[in-house]
Order: C-alpha cells, then structure tokens, then sequence
C-alpha cells in the first residue's frame, strides 16, 4: 500500500489461498478488522479469540494473527500505514459492538472511504488519511465504551503474547522453541502448556506455523532462490529446508512454485 489508508473486503485481504489466513503471520500495516456476517476464530497473538457478527478488530502492525473463519463470513478492512500520521492502538484490541449507532457509524465511515476509494479524484490520499483519522475517534470512543478484553489474560495468555511477539520478531534467526523458552525464563514444558491453553497450539506448532507461512508466501511471491530464501528463514541448509517444505506442503520447492504459478491470473 502507498502512503494513505486503504479500505478492502475482508475475503481480498485474506487472500484467495486458505493458507493466508490459517497460518499465524503479521502485516506490514494496522488492520482495522469489521465484520459484518458469519462468525469463526481468530487467534491474535497466541490467544484464541471467538468472532461474531458486528465484531471490530483492531491489528497493530506486526501483530501475530491468524483466522479460522465460516466460508459465510464477510466485512470490510481499513489498513492504515504503520509509518503514518494517522494513530492507532499499539496494542490488539477486540470490540463486540453492541450499539445499533455505534455499527452504523462504523459502517458508514468504511463506506464512504470506499467512495472516496474509488473515485480517485485529487487529493484521494488526503480524503483517506482524514477519513481514517474519524475512523480512529470512532475507535478510541468505542474501547471507552466497552472493557477491554486484555483486561482479563491469564498468565497463560500473556505468556504465550511474549512467546508470539518473541517469535514475530527473531522467526528468521534459526531459534529453537527452546530457546525461546529459555529467553522468556521458563521451561519448554511450560511453555508448550500455556501455547496449547491459549491458542489451542503447541509451542512448537506455533512457531513452525510461523515459519511455513514466510516460507509459502516467499516462494510464491518472490524469484528468490530456494538457498536464499533458506538463509532468510534461518534454516541451517538449502536441503534441510527442501525437506522442510516437502513436509509442510508435499511438494518440492520447484514444484510449489510452479503450483502457485498456475493459480496466478493471467496478465
């Protein structure tokens, strides 16, 4: 995205591979999330989330998040750039919205940014940037309405919340869970019990699942040699990450790539 918010439906940023939304991963920009049918699961920051009709999202950039959504579920996403002069929350924030006029003023603040979207008259980025920042008062307002779901983690679920922002920031360094374990001053065991509590994943499961997305979305998006790409991730060797790619995918990287290939629209 340029240097202006942008506003999308839910099922465009997820993607159209199922494996962009299932597997735990971040984005590069803030993520306000509305969804406005259907129902699922979203695990935000290692913690298991229910998600409804009229529940409101809010991502900061480089937040681990993955959803485990109903094929009925549908809403719009504002992204709004990390680097911008727009603010939001540093922290993820989940509001079940309630109130009849609080949805219809959030509703009605993503449609007319997708107005604004596409007309593309002069000064569109200007509108969207002015647009976002209601958008925002809109937020602020909403979470002094509502109490905060953070306000009730267990020690289970702010342990597993360090453990995912440990592993969002040093995946690529080669780090066993074990040495995640030993940073965050507690046992793998430990660690394990409190992943599975609060996302329903093992230590392992979560960082492994961190690392197959980077892996998937590098070599599908990207000419990056597979021995590059190895080195990227923190994998030790070109085979062993073959091998790791086979495991988690059934298919060669070659032979992932060409896969993706085929499901590209034709230019």
């Amino acid at each position: 995205m340029g240097n202006h918010a942008e506003v999308m439906s839910l099922q465009k940023w997820l993607g159209e591979e199922p494996w962009r939304a299932e597997l735990p991963h971040s984005r590069d920009s803030h993520s306000l999330i509305w969804i406005t049918r259907g129902q699922g699961r979203a695990v935000i920051d290692g913690v298991l989330r229910g998600v409804t009709v009229h529940t409101a999202l809010c991502i900061p950039a480089g937040t681990m998040i993955h959803l485990e959504l109903s094929a009925q579920t549908f809403g719009t996403v504002c992204l709004v750039p990390s680097r911008g002069l727009v603010l939001m929350p540093d922290q993820p924030t989940i509001l079940r919205v309630r109130d009849a006029q609080a949805q219809g003023e959030l509703s009605t603040l993503l449609e007319t940014m997708q107005r604004e979207q596409s007309s593309k008259r002069p000064f569109m980025d200007e509108a969207m940037n002015a647009h976002a920042s209601m958008l925002t008062v809109w937020l602020r307002r909403a979470i002094i309405d509502q109490r905060d779901d953070r306000l009730d983690l267990s020690a289970a679920q702010r342990l597993t919340m360090a453990y995912a922002a440990l592993i969002e920031r040093d995946f690529t360094s080669g780090k066993s869970m074990g040495d995640f374990a030993k940073s965050l001053g507690v046992t793998p065991t430990h660690l394990t019990r409190a992943c599975r509590a609060s996302s329903g994943m093992t230590a392992s499961e979560l960082l492994t699942k961190r690392t197959v997305y980077a892996m998937r979305d590098l070599l599908e998006t990207t000419d990056h040699p597979a021995n590059r790409i190895a080195a990227m991730l923190g994998f030790k060797s070109a085979a062993y990450f073959s091998r790791f790619v086979l495991q988690h995918t059934g298919k060669t990287p070659t032979d992932l790539r060409k896969s993706a290939a085929k499901l590209q629209p034709a230019q």
